[in-house]
């Protein structure tokens, strides 16, 4: 079975593209870290936060699935509750992350990402791309953290795996939940029986495709001059559906770029995720809905802290527009293994190269 690692094998990264800074050993934002004389101009001001702002959707509202659809097509973005993870099992995954990311820099790099690998501790994967790095750390996790939590606890590893692949498991349900309520929102008739990594409600396939998904846990340590640095620089997601849990309550840094309105912090509401779409979806749904450019900054005096769970299709299957109502086709079709590789190594057109010039 092709897995994240096979895909992102042909675009290994360089050590120094790998570890991340000691945080806890600088006192100020080194040149390498201090995006205010960069050439790529990304330290913009949040303009006025515009008349309408990000849609919070109840996942228990029977109008729901035209909701989450009109957010997918306006936004590209939104909040939900009613989503079924508890808070027990949020404050449990906090916590398990706190633990990790508040180890000495030495202790955390015994769980290092390798060049070619998905899984592991490491900076973010974006981090080639740009010419500073991030104010970032993180720990990426496909299917089981075991073999790199065993590096870091060798007798203290099993509650964190528990924690976060009991977390892993309720956000697939998730994912798969507000998925096939976008489907049915882009006119895919009936149950998506040809999507076949999908559950389906009358039968349990065991022999059913698993869908790619990993858990980034992300951390955002406080820094001494935030309008030097950037946490996460702007990016669009790879896979069909990123689902976020902002760990620091209505202090969030992430920001996303909204047509007329500039960049637009987005305030976490009380017991919600944030979902959004990832360039899979904005393929699938031939456009209709956009992968929006999102970024995060940093904080002076707090840390931050998220995970995100990415959500997509089985490897070998072949995404293509959903074509309704007779539209044109945007793009051609691709696997998901291409797409990654490509977006390995083409951050900011990889989309361009899938699309169907008119």
């Amino acid at each position: 079975m092709t897995t994240l690692s096979d895909a992102y094998r042909n675009a290994p990264l360089l050590p120094h593209h790998i570890i991340p800074l000691d945080f806890d050993s600088v006192k100020h934002v080194p040149e390498s870290h201090s995006w205010e004389n960069s050439d790529s101009g990304l330290l913009i001001r949040i303009q006025p936060q515009p008349p309408e702002s990000l849609p919070i959707i109840d996942l228990a509202d029977p109008s729901a699935l035209n909701l989450v659809g009109q957010a997918c097509q306006t936004w590209g973005m939104f909040q939900v509750t009613n989503h079924g993870i508890s808070s027990a099992l949020l404050r449990d995954v906090e916590y398990e992350t706190g633990r990790f990311f508040s180890l000495p820099a030495k202790e955390k790099t015994k769980a290092l990402r390798s060049p070619g690998g998905a899984s592991g501790y490491g900076v973010a994967r974006i981090t080639p791309f740009f010419n500073k790095f991030m104010w970032h750390e993180g720990f990426t996790i496909v299917e089981s953290p075991v073999d790199h939590a065993r590096e870091v606890w060798p007798h203290a590893y099993q509650r964190f795996c528990e924690v976060m692949e009991e977390y892993q498991k309720k956000m697939k349900e998730l994912a798969e939940r507000l998925l096939v309520l976008i489907l049915k929102y882009l006119g895919l008739p009936g149950e998506p029986h040809d999507l076949h990594w999908l559950p389906h409600p009358t039968s349990d396939d065991p022999f059913r495709p698993a869908s790619c998904t990993a858990l980034q846990l992300n951390y955002y340590p406080s820094c001494p001059n935030p309008a030097q640095a950037m946490g996460l620089a702007p990016h669009t997601d790879s896979f069909l559906l990123t689902i976020l849990h902002q760990v620091n309550g209505t202090h969030g840094g992430l920001e996303v770029l909204k047509d007329g309105a500039g960049w637009v912090r987005v305030v976490p509401t009380e017991g919600a995720l944030l979902v959004n779409v990832g360039d899979m979806l904005r393929i699938m749904s031939n456009d209709l809905f956009p992968s929006v450019l999102h970024r995060v900054v940093v904080d002076k005096t707090r840390h931050r802290m998220s995970l995100a769970y990415f959500y997509g299709p089985p490897m070998d299957h072949r995404l293509s527009p959903i074509l309704a109502g007779g539209a044109p086709v945007r793009f051609r079709p691709v696997t998901v293994r291409e797409y990654i590789e490509m977006k390995a190594k083409n951050l900011d057109d990889a989309l361009s190269r899938v699309r169907v010039r008119s």
